[in-house]
């Protein structure tokens, strides 16, 4: 018999040990089974914790009327966006043109400035948008600013009468609903 020395034996059953974990994982022989039982409603909750199917339905038939109130908006003229996504704020107050608003610097709705903070700024704007030194969202190099406070309130006063929301806040009260037509 010839003789190995002792350390040679280490390292080559060190290397067999190795070479076997390696095999043994990456086959699926003693991997464990993924678990599959689930809960038959887990597949139909809501993508919100805490919201009832019922409530996420709700939402989405609001989303649904909203997107075809702005689409009558857009063929009356009174939505040209420059965000990706729903503006509510907007629709719900009767439309909005958020570009113009931009490119003269008058400033822009709240979900506006928020959907651009975001990063959704539609395509062919999104270049446009951008930081000055202090942190500041610009357009054009200009700075974004919020729509002038007695603006906003007049966009919640239209909404206001539009919803017959009750905003104390701005002195409105809710337009008295229109009496139903009798036959």
């Amino acid at each position: 018999m010839r003789y190995v020395p002792k350390p040679m034996v280490k390292i080559a059953l060190g290397c067999l040990l190795v070479g076997v974990g390696y095999v043994l994982g990456s086959t699926p022989i003693l991997r464990p089974a993924g678990l599959l039982a689930q809960d038959e409603k887990a597949e139909k909750t809501p993508a919100i914790p805490g919201l009832t199917e019922e409530t996420v339905n709700i939402i989405k038939e609001a989303a649904a009327k909203l997107e075809e109130a702005r689409k009558r908006l857009e063929t009356e003229n009174r939505w040209n966006t420059a965000t990706q996504g729903m503006n509510a704020f907007a629709i719900l107050s009767g439309g909005n043109d958020s570009i113009n608003d931009l490119e003269n610097g008058r400033g822009v709705d709240p979900e506006t400035f928020a959907a651009l903070y975001a990063g959704l700024a539609v395509e062919g704007l999104q270049e446009k948008v951008g930081r000055d030194p202090e942190g500041n969202m610009t357009f054009n190099g200009k700075k974004i600013r919020m729509l002038p406070i007695s603006r906003l309130k007049n966009l919640y006063g239209i909404r206001a009468t539009v919803t017959q929301e009750d905003l104390p806040g701005l002195g409105l009260k809710p337009a008295a609903p229109k009496p139903e037509a009798t036959e």
